[in-house]
């Protein structure tokens, strides 16, 4: 089955710049910081709102209408409620399956954040902080996770696969990410660092071993490649693991924070070379691109004209599917920001992030659907 799916993000491990609106009150930058400034009773109603509200069963049947079959699900440490003051969501993940299954649609579970967190961004959990992958037994945390999710779900018929854990960061992407020395706490970040690749190797075989005899053969173990697509050609081989894929972000938007010529010849160029290293690294393992999205500056920054942007963001969506083509599918980074898609003023250049939104507008070319 080839992919072709959307994120569920901003569910159930929130983003500030994907719905302010759970943020009011506070000067918190991330989930870990709301749960420590805002009122505990406050908390509770917010939180409960939102997740009752921001996905529904109708969310899952216009993605099933739409032509997808895979939603990737992001979630958090704290999924099953056994980390003080975390509110737990486990309740909504089985919602999610019975939805799924429900509409034909596959879940890929992915473990989205971490404690101490493991690239400093705020989908990591907490901004400007890095150092689970030195805590011992918060990495042993993370692998119960991983257990019980993998035994509570690894039989049911709309699992996909389960991700062990999104975006370890990079020593390259560590040192030039804006959240980098932006804690809100600096003595706590103090420590922070980039994730290596000895540790994430081990981690990767250890996670593995842990939850592979917990699921059906015929269920995925997805793997981030850590911003680092070529390193893994033969890891997966070497080591004789059944049913895996790697997971890359190539994103856009990221691209022209260090490339700053916004054309599309440009990203032409970048999508060419993305392709290129597709080819090689299918050679040994399966790929999934886990994130991507039609957001770049040449359209956002460029005339307001209707005809002109849905003009260009096809031209884009279909450079970038094109470039996906050796991988064994895709998923969009978010199916909605907004709940309530008023993307007007400074919010204005977040509405492609929004599937719905794209679909909706006419800026999604039609093979997204076949």
């Amino acid at each position: 089955m080839r992919i072709k799916g959307t994120n569920l993000g901003n569910w159930l491990v929130l983003e500030k710049w994907m719905e302010p609106a759970m943020f009011e009150g506070t000067d918190a930058e991330d989930e870990t910081w709301l749960n420590r400034k805002l009122d505990r009773k406050e908390l509770a109603v917010r939180m409960k709102k939102h997740r009752d509200t921001y996905i529904r069963e109708e969310d899952f049947r216009k993605i099933a209408a739409l032509g997808l079959n895979t939603v990737r699900l992001p979630l958090p440490y704290f999924v099953f409620g056994d980390r003080k003051p975390y509110l737990g969501c486990i309740e909504y993940v089985d919602r999610a399956f019975e939805w799924a299954e429900k509409y034909g649609l596959k879940i890929l579970l992915d473990l989205h954040t971490t404690p101490g967190c493991q690239n400093g961004y705020d989908n990591g959990g907490i901004v400007g902080v890095c150092k689970w992958h030195f805590d011992k037994a918060e990495v042993d945390y993370v692998l119960l996770v991983l257990e019980k999710l993998a035994y509570r779900y690894g039989k049911r018929k709309g699992l996909f696969g389960i991700e062990v854990v999104n975006e370890p960061i990079s020593y390259l992407v560590y040192k030039f990410a804006p959240t980098t020395g932006k804690a809100a706490d600096p003595k706590e970040a103090e420590g922070s660092a980039h994730v290596g690749m000895g540790f994430l190797k081990s981690f990767y075989m250890r996670a593995y071993k842990r939850i592979r005899t917990l699921l059906a053969p015929d269920k995925a173990i997805v793997f981030h490649d850590g911003f680092r697509m070529d390193l893994w050609a033969g890891f997966f081989l070497k080591h004789n693991m059944k049913n895996v894929y790697l997971d890359v972000h190539p994103y856009i938007w990221a691209m022209e924070m260090f490339v700053p010529i916004h054309r599309p010849f440009i990203y032409k160029i970048y999508l060419k070379l993305l392709s290129m290293r597709l080819r090689l690294v299918t050679r040994a393992v399966p790929v999934l691109v886990g994130e991507w999205c039609i957001c770049n500056h040449y359209t956002v920054d460029g005339p307001a004209d209707p005809e002109v942007k849905k003009t260009r963001f096809r031209q884009l969506a279909r450079m970038e599917l094109r470039s996906f083509a050796r991988a064994s599918g895709w998923f969009y980074w978010n199916w909605k920001l907004f709940a309530d898609k008023d993307y007007r003023g400074e919010d204005r250049w977040k509405e492609s992030w929004d599937l719905e939104y794209c679909i909706s507008h006419g800026w999604m070319p039609g093979h997204y659907k076949r």
